[in-house]
């Protein structure tokens, strides 16, 4: 592969999904919803991580996991943003996270059975996905949906059906800002096929099954899905994905593909590559 280049001046609009924008749209018509969040919930759970991670995760930096620094160094270059904090969690169950308000330190934390399940090229799309979130600036809903899930238990009947309602409006804006990261993954792999194998597996992966996994059979899965297309089919796929944070892999494989051939996306990397002329001196791709 053609060594990458950073996209110099890189905005968030260039590479939105429309659904990401339309949700975050409504999202913003609920009056104070912002506000509330950055002024009450914000500075406590920005403590509450921080403590978090830098007590029971590792930090990477040039002198620790420089490999995995690298990855995120160039990332960033890419997507002409700047560094966030990258721990490593143990945890069994294979999974990234990010977050950040307005003004403080973001920061992405990945679980170590995520790493031993993805090769480097995956493991930046990872990365690059939650910088996504970072550069459409999604950190401030992430916490309210978050946040969300967490207290609707210990609420009172009618308190959890309020909550319950706005759980659900959040959870799928949370679903519709995934499209937007994968986007931004893809903007930094430049190669659709990483971030669809790295989709694969975590669909249906493991350390052992994952080499032998074909990308080509699951992006046709992908569209086996979308031709089931009756009404109640239709009903299914909904109740099937309204609790979710995440669309369901084949859909998210299948969007990026899509967009892996637009014309947006070319003509973006294009003039992007022709403005920074110089690849990165750490690409490895």
């Amino acid at each position: 592969m053609s060594p990458k280049l950073p996209l110099l001046g890189l905005k968030a609009s260039q590479f939105r999904h429309p659904v990401d924008q339309e949700a975050t749209a409504a999202l913003n018509q609920l009056p104070g919803l912002d506000w509330a969040i950055r002024s009450f919930l914000g500075g406590v759970a920005e403590q509450v991580f921080y403590l978090d991670n830098i007590s029971s995760s590792v930090l990477v930096g040039e002198q620790q996991l420089p490999d995995l620094f690298h990855l995120l160094e160039e990332a960033c270059q890419i997507l002409d943003l700047e560094l966030p904090q990258l721990y490593i969690k143990q945890n069994p169950v294979p999974n990234a996270y990010t977050f950040a308000m307005r003004g403080k330190q973001p920061f992405v934390v990945l679980h170590t059975s995520l790493i031993e399940l993805l090769e480097p090229a995956e493991i930046q799309a990872v990365i690059a996905h939650e910088l996504g979130h970072l550069k459409c600036e999604h950190g401030v809903y992430l916490t309210a949906a978050n946040l969300m899930m967490l207290a609707v238990g210990q609420l009172s009947q009618w308190g959890a059906v309020l909550a319950q309602s706005l759980q659900m409006q959040l959870l799928a804006w949370v679903r519709c800002a995934e499209f937007s990261c994968d986007r931004a993954g893809l903007l930094v792999t430049q190669d659709p096929k990483i971030m669809a194998s790295l989709l694969m597996k975590l669909a249906g992966g493991s350390p052992t099954l994952s080499p032998h996994l074909n990308v080509d059979a699951f992006l046709q899965q992908a569209r086996a899905y979308d031709q089931v297309s009756d009404d109640l089919s239709a009903l299914l796929k909904s109740v099937r994905t309204a609790e979710l944070t995440h669309p369901l892999p084949v859909l998210r494989a299948r969007e990026i593909d899509r967009w892996a051939k637009n014309e947006e996306y070319q003509s973006l990397v294009e003039q992007k590559n022709r403005k920074a002329g110089t690849p990165l001196s750490w690409g490895q791709w």
